[in-house]
């Protein structure tokens, strides 16, 4: 597929009207990733850094957030526009949170804080509309039910119709679970 006529296609941004192109400008890869997936390309993901802010974290994300929000923001409603925002989730996270306190780095920074973090869910069929879970009242820690990574996956996997009680042999012939934790998100199912 990724040497097909088809994603040649889809990689080629040029195919799109200018006002389309000007919604995604400075964020092209979440067009890309658009395109793509109208392709039939069952799995897009997206790198966008950056936001490693030990040091200077407003003026980063000053810049970051509008663009994150451009690019976010323009790939969902394009996809609800065609008529896929049911068949396709939109997951944007991090792989830990940011410290509640600054330190004094530079303006100011944040650093890697494990006890909590956000995520963003958008389409798939999932409930949406919802903030689910809550913090203290400086963020440092969840006050009610603590979310975590497998847990959201369980729950995409739910929504792309896969068992997360699958298993798979390891090299020994062992059955292994494709999740450990297959507690789903229920607020989103």
């Amino acid at each position: 597929m990724v040497a097909s006529g088809t994603v040649r296609k889809a990689l080629d941004l040029s195919h799109e009207e200018p006002k389309v192109r000007d919604r995604y400008k400075g964020v092209e890869q979440f067009l890309t990733a658009r395109r793509l997936i109208e392709s039939g390309v069952g799995c897009v993901t997206l790198s966008y850094g950056g936001w490693d802010t030990h040091s200077g974290n407003f003026k980063t994300l000053k810049t970051q957030l509008p663009m994150l929000d451009r690019g976010i923001s323009s790939l969902i409603q394009d996809l609800h526009e065609r008529g896929m925002s049911d068949d396709v989730v939109t997951v944007v996270w991090g792989e830990f949170g940011r410290t509640p306190k600054l330190n004094m780095q530079d303006g100011g920074g944040r650093d890697h804080w494990s006890a909590a973090m956000s995520a963003l869910v958008a389409g798939g069929g999932l409930k949406m509309g919802q903030a689910i879970g809550a913090t203290n009242a400086r963020g440092e820690y969840p006050i009610d039910r603590k979310y975590k990574v497998p847990q959201l996956l369980s729950t995409i996997y739910s929504a792309m119709g896969v068992d997360s009680s699958a298993t798979f042999p390891d090299n020994f012939g062992r059955p292994m679970y494709i999740l450990d934790d297959r507690e789903p998100v229920t607020e989103l199912l």
